[in-house]
């Protein structure tokens, strides 16, 4: 989920649209809700976050350097002037990467990525056993073959794989994936979502590679 915070609705929700058409889950904050949210959000929602955009705000009160003491997801600030003083005061406040708009949502994807590789020293992708996992929108491969896959699907298939063969349960993935505020879908599409794409991995690889228990949740088996 992508957490976008900026004074103006129309802002908010022209991200969350075209994060919408790219399968990716957003949640939009003016400055004074997102500082409520971020005393109140228990850590494991906290963990569904991927990253931070900061829009029109008062960055002093959002306050970047707070929320590493919570947790490691990118911040990056969309900068409205190409000015050095903004720049270097956007840097100066704790933020990751300074976007100047108008930007293509994929660049956004492309950063968040590239932000979250080199903090994890990890390559582009996620080799586990004969698949390989992309994080930048790409359908997985296995043996070097493309896998299409619808994007929820491939989204939880990334998400599994990014947990490095750590068990999560429903609500983590639900969260990853549609968001924390979500209240028009129900937790249980999770289940079919896993289902189909278990049924579709199982067909390529021979086995099932999602290791599933009850009440405990899921774990791709690396």
């Amino acid at each position: 989920m992508i957490v976008i915070v900026d004074e103006r609705d129309l802002v908010k929700e022209g991200y969350s649209s075209l994060f919408g058409r790219e399968g990716v889950a957003s949640a939009g904050f003016d400055t004074h809700e997102f500082g409520e949210w971020v005393e109140s959000v228990a850590d494991e929602d906290l963990k569904a976050v991927q990253a931070f955009l900061i829009g029109e705000c008062e960055t002093e009160k959002v306050s970047p350097r707070k929320l590493r003491d919570r947790t490691g997801a990118p911040v990056i600030a969309l900068a409205d002037q190409n000015s050095l003083e903004n720049t270097l005061r956007l840097f100066e406040a704790g933020v990751d990467d300074v976007v100047r708009k108008p930007v293509h949502i994929r660049e956004i994807l492309a950063r968040i990525t590239a932000i979250r590789r080199r903090a994890l020293d990890q390559q582009d992708f996620m080799q586990v056993g004969a698949m390989r996992i992309f994080c930048d929108g790409r359908d997985p491969e296995i043996d070097g073959e493309p896998l299409p896959l619808p994007r929820r699907e491939r989204r939880i298939l990334e998400y599994l794989a990014g947990n490095n063969g750590r068990r999560v349960t429903k609500t983590q993935v639900f969260n990853a994936i549609y968001g924390i505020f979500d209240g028009e879908v129900e937790e249980n599409v999770v289940e079919s979502h896993i289902s189909k794409l278990r049924k579709k991995l199982r067909e390529k690889l021979g086995f099932d590679p999602i290791e599933s228990k009850r009440f405990l949740g899921y774990r791709l088996i690396v």
